[in-house]
Order: structure tokens, then sequence, then C-alpha cells
């Protein structure tokens, strides 16, 4: 009896720990801009589409994420990234202007995609998710501030 009582009550705390540390994992980031926001929304969506976007039955689902990632794109346009601090004074605004154009290529790719979707032509739109990957990669490599590593 008191063996049982024992595992019961490991598996408990157990559970509620891994239920805990799931919460604290999605929790709000410390140090996160408006921009980073908006860039999380856009991530969050673009992963789930990459893993169904193969899968014509979940258009409708796949056309939701695009719409997500539509809208936090826009948004994203409104705020500058926070290397902008560390580019000189009189590179600032080019920085800005290059960050929107790429920000704007990137939604235009996004409704490549949701035409591709409302097609039904699922190959395409694994295409342009793909080519999306790549300016994702390319935006980051450009705009995204290095992250301090810790010590």
């Amino acid at each position: 009896m008191k063996l049982r009582f024992l595992t019961v009550s490991l598996l408990s705390a157990l559970l509620a720990s891994s239920f805990v540390f799931a919460q604290e994992k999605k929790g709000p980031k410390e140090d996160q801009t408006p921009l980073g926001e908006q860039m999380e929304k856009i991530g969050g969506a673009y992963r789930k589409l990459g893993r169904q976007i193969n899968d014509a039955t979940k258009n409708a689902d796949s056309l939701a994420l695009v719409a997500t990632i539509k809208t936090a794109a826009a948004a994203a346009l409104k705020f500058e990234p926070a290397k902008k601090a560390d580019i000189p004074a009189a590179d600032q605004a080019k920085f800005v202007a290059d960050f929107q154009a790429k920000l704007k290529d990137f939604a235009a790719t996004v409704d490549k995609l949701e035409a591709a979707l409302k097609a039904n032509d699922n190959a395409t739109a694994a295409k342009l998710v793909d080519e999306m990957k790549t300016e994702r990669s390319d935006g980051h490599k450009a705009f995204e501030k290095k992250k301090d590593k810790k010590g």
C-alpha cells in the first residue's frame, strides 16, 4: 500500500513539474520588443504551416495561418529593428528602409502562397514556403540584433 502511494505521489509530482516547465517555456520573453512579438506570431504560424503545407485537406487551416502571417507582417512594418541602434546614425534611415523593403518582399511571397492555397496547388505552395524560409533566414542575418551569449 505504501509503495502504491509513493508511486502515485511521484507520478503526480512529475506531471505537475512538467506542466509548470511547459508554462514557463511559453511565457513571455523578458526582452521582447513589439517587433519581436510580431515575428514570434509569424514564426509560430510558419512552423505549423511548414508541417502541413503538403496536405491539401488542411488548406483551410493553412489559409488561416497565412492570414496570421499577413497580419503580423503588416503590423511589423510599423516597427524598427533593435539593431538600428547599432548602425551609424548616417546609415539608420537606409537600414530601416531596407528592412521594410525586405518585409514587403516577404509579404508578397505570402500573397503568392495564399493564391496557391486557394487554387489547391500545394506543390507550388510548398515551394513558396521554402522561399519564405530563405527570405526569413536572409532577413534575420541582415536585420536581427545578435543575442549576447551568456556565460
